[in-house]
């Protein structure tokens, strides 16, 4: 954590409860701090795969207000979920008990793996990000409690190791085989710019998003209760793509190193399932590579069309859409002023990602959630939102 990451304000309805609630709890006045939740504008399923990414955080966030104790426990109070769970900071063990508790016990004892000796804490944690919505409130829950446990401790980390602690949380305790994406922009975030990623090397470029042009993020309200489960699989078939593939191609580490033409010229050594799987990551990571081509340039419109091309293979050969999800991205696309829109996050419901002319926003919100609450009996829940900074301690002005 840098200094660079201190002194940011916010007046947000959330902060101004959770200071109270804290109070309430356990008395005194804590040190908050904040993560964002993400969309991911390009490049989907392909961060487990050493793909690339172009993902942009919100302005939508978990906080976490702490302060310390003197013994080695951490109580912990869950605003949304209106629950409270204790830890001992000495008997955090890896595995999945499949309660919302997981996020914070892992990366309690991620953390502590890792070489941070921890001090005891209270916590209350609020979010205003939306649960099941595919804007990766996991995330923006893992590295605030990071953070705050960090802090508490007199202890800091780079905000890269900090990513890389989350992830491997989520693997150990919540049993998600998840790339780095989410974690990485909830910190690495930029106000007003999307962030390329590799996510091998680490190495990221913000790519600045057009000013008349909005963020608009509209969440089905629909989530498959076993999508987890089906992310796994999915990174499952990848691994299976790619052993297969090793023995023609064999200096693949991942399917990043594979390019189409070598995909088509060997394509009759994997089942149809797994040609598919590979088709939509291999074809995705140069999605993702033309996509930042344009947005340097500021071509919004092509860069819708690569959106809709993303869609496509997210539906067809990766297979991870919904109806709801179609439905929303094909009433999209007809709207005046909407320059690209397509699925974000894992599938299997949640969200869809707009880009949209900010003088059309209002009038296609309406239009979507209209048509949307008429052919589904859904009524969804449409934000138009902005690229944010990533995470940070809160200091109100």
């Amino acid at each position: 954590m840098s200094k660079a990451s201190l002194g940011k304000s916010a007046g947000s309805p959330v902060l101004h409860a959770l200071k109270t609630l804290f109070a309430e709890l356990y008395g005194g006045s804590p040190a908050i701090y904040r993560a964002p939740g993400r969309v991911n504008l390009i490049g989907e399923h392909t961060d487990y795969n050493d793909g690339f990414v172009m993902p942009a955080a919100l302005n939508l966030y978990t906080y976490v207000a702490v302060s310390p104790r003197t013994d080695r426990r951490l109580r912990v109070y869950s605003a949304n979920f209106k629950e409270k769970c204790e830890l001992d900071l000495d008997s955090i063990y890896p595995g999945r008990l499949g309660h919302w508790s997981d996020y914070v016990r892992g990366v309690a004892g991620v953390l502590q793996s890792a070489g941070y000796r921890l001090r005891g804490a209270d916590l209350a944690i609020s979010s205003d990000v939306p649960l099941g919505a595919g804007l990766s409130s996991s995330a923006a829950l893992e590295v605030s409690t990071a953070w705050a446990l960090l802090s508490n401790s007199l202890l800091s980390a780079s905000p890269t190791e900090i990513a890389q602690m989350c992830q491997r949380s989520e693997h150990l305790y919540v049993e998600t085989r998840c790339g780095i994406m989410d974690q990485f922009i909830s910190c690495h975030g930029r106000a007003g710019h999307a962030l390329m990623l590799d996510c091998r090397s680490l190495e990221f470029e913000l790519l600045p998003i057009p000013s008349d042009v909005r963020l608009m993020v509209c969440n089905t309200m629909v989530k498959h209760e076993h999508a987890s489960g089906e992310y796994n699989t999915r990174r499952r078939e990848c691994e299976e793509g790619v052993r297969a593939l090793a023995e023609v191609l064999p200096g693949i580490r991942a399917l990043r190193d594979v390019t189409l033409d070598e995909l088509e010229k060997h394509h009759e050594r994997l089942n149809p399932v797994i040609y598919k799987r590979v088709r939509h990551v291999v074809s995705e990571n140069e999605r993702v590579k033309k996509a930042a081509h344009l947005l340097r340039a500021g071509d919004v419109k092509a860069f819708g069309g690569l959106m809709a091309e993303s869609h496509r293979s997210l539906r067809d050969d990766y297979e991870v859409s919904i109806a709801e999800l179609d439905l929303m991205v094909e009433s999209a696309h007809i709207r005046a002023g909407v320059y690209g829109a397509r699925m974000t996050g894992g599938g299997f419901g949640g969200s869809t990602i707009n880009l949209v002319d900010a003088g059309h926003t209002e009038g296609v919100r309406q239009k979507l959630e209209k048509e949307y609450q008429e052919k589904t009996g859904i009524k969804p829940v449409i934000l138009v939102c902005e690229a944010s900074d990533g995470a940070s301690a809160v200091v109100e002005s």
